[in-house]
């Protein structure tokens, strides 16, 4: 049975370096193969992964639009949709990864739209694991792009105002009907003791409140430095912390 993880928030909360992180454990854990989606049109989780992506799906889209009229002789226009798809999946050891890439252009996209959810849907049913890092705001929640999601982690910085953001996600996925099981509350970069205030603003938003992962000075560094976000040591605070979340979370099946 996969088991979906999505990460969402407003922009600037660190979302793809937690993707990343939860990926470095589910791999650790012998969890793999492992599906990492993108889905942030300002795609950075390549590159925290340190995977190269030659072709976005939002590239294959565009590129099948200019085609569609010459198309392989005897081919479908889905099965010619469902190979450029295929073609954009870039494969590793224990872990492959799609990138969404750039929104719709001015085009009507139903069509092509309809078949891309539908084959990854498909293509997802192959993994333990998948985990999307999702667009800042809640535009992915109103295009129903996080149907499906066994759990949807809410990141936010240390501010009254990024709970507040959290709470109107979380409304708008109960309006939306949305099919979330379990939506878990993730603070970044803040000190291990919140202050009294933020902690009623938390309750006051009904959050289910998972943590805080502290400043990591490593993160930043491998950031700097262009070395992968899967390659930090298991002294890592942060790598730690997040660790310790997903063991709460989630069963693995290896502990």
């Amino acid at each position: 049975m996969t088991q979906v993880i999505a990460v969402a928030g407003k922009g600037g909360t660190g979302k793809t370096t937690l993707s990343a992180l939860i990926i470095r454990y589910l791999k650790k854990k012998g969890c793999g193969p492992i599906l990492a989606v993108d889905a942030d049109p300002n795609a950075n989780l390549a590159d925290a992964l340190g995977i190269q992506v030659p072709k976005s799906l939002g590239t294959t889209r565009e590129d099948f639009f200019e085609s569609k009229m010459n198309l392989p002789p005897g081919m479908t226009k889905e099965t010619y949709i469902e190979m450029k798809l295929h073609e954009t999946l870039v494969e590793s050891s224990g872990l492959d990864l799609m990138v969404m890439g750039r929104p719709e252009g001015p085009g009507c996209y139903c069509y092509v739209n309809n078949i891309l959810r539908r084959h990854i849907d498909l293509l997802a049913k192959n993994y333990p694991f998948v985990v999307m890092d999702n667009e800042a705001g809640m535009e992915h929640l109103s295009r129903r792009t996080t149907q499906g999601v066994d759990h949807l982690l809410f990141l936010s910085d240390y501010s009254i105002k990024g709970i507040r953001t959290v709470g109107k996600i979380r409304e708008l996925i109960a309006e939306l009907k949305l099919s979330v099981k379990e939506k878990h509350l993730i603070i970044d970069r803040a000190p291990q003791e919140l202050t009294p205030g933020f902690r009623e603003e938390i309750a006051r938003q009904g959050l289910d409140f998972l943590g805080v992962i502290p400043v990591d000075d490593l993160i930043f560094e491998y950031d700097l430095t262009g070395k992968p976000l899967l390659n930090l040591p298991d002294n890592s605070p942060a790598v730690r912390v997040v660790g310790e979340m997903m063991a709460k979370m989630i069963k693995t099946g290896n502990g």
